[in-house]
């Protein structure tokens, strides 16, 4: 079994980041590895493709002060040192991607709905994580 070094995980602030944590942590001590936390806000532009002509800017601000709450919340209730919490915003995908190479990650947890067919080809974040990684990936089912 491998032994893991650095550890990013990636939540999306639902309750299913709960069992996520708990595994990410329980790996970290197992490993007395380093553990990161990932949130990563999603524009709403993005979300409506800009057909919509709005300005989300207050919003995206509260979604970002929200964000930072919960990770906060989060790194408390699990030992993550605040210099370990990353909040950023774009497609998770590519910031898990692009952080895990950064930190040098040797391991990404991500929670996964277990789609099957079709739902898992049109977009599961953690599918995408699995096949662009250049790490190992653990993938948590939620849900």
């Amino acid at each position: 079994m491998a032994n893991y070094q650095r550890i990013l995980t990636a939540i999306d602030l639902s309750d299913e980041a709960i069992p996520v944590l708990q595994r990410a942590a329980a790996m970290a001590r197992q490993h007395q590895a380093e553990l990161h936390l990932l949130h990563v806000v999603e524009p709403l532009s993005l979300a409506y493709g800009g057909d919509i002509p709005m300005d989300f800017s207050g919003i995206q601000e509260e979604l970002q002060q929200q964000a930072e709450n919960s990770l906060k919340r989060y790194a408390d209730q699990y030992g993550i040192q605040t210099d370990n919490c990353h909040l950023l915003t774009g497609r998770p995908e590519a910031h898990i991607h692009q952080l895990s190479e950064e930190l040098d990650c040797d391991l990404i947890v991500v929670g996964s709905h277990g789609r099957k067919g079709l739902a898992l080809l049109l977009g599961s974040t953690a599918n995408a994580v699995l096949h662009g990684a250049k790490c190992d990936v653990l993938s948590v089912r939620v849900g």
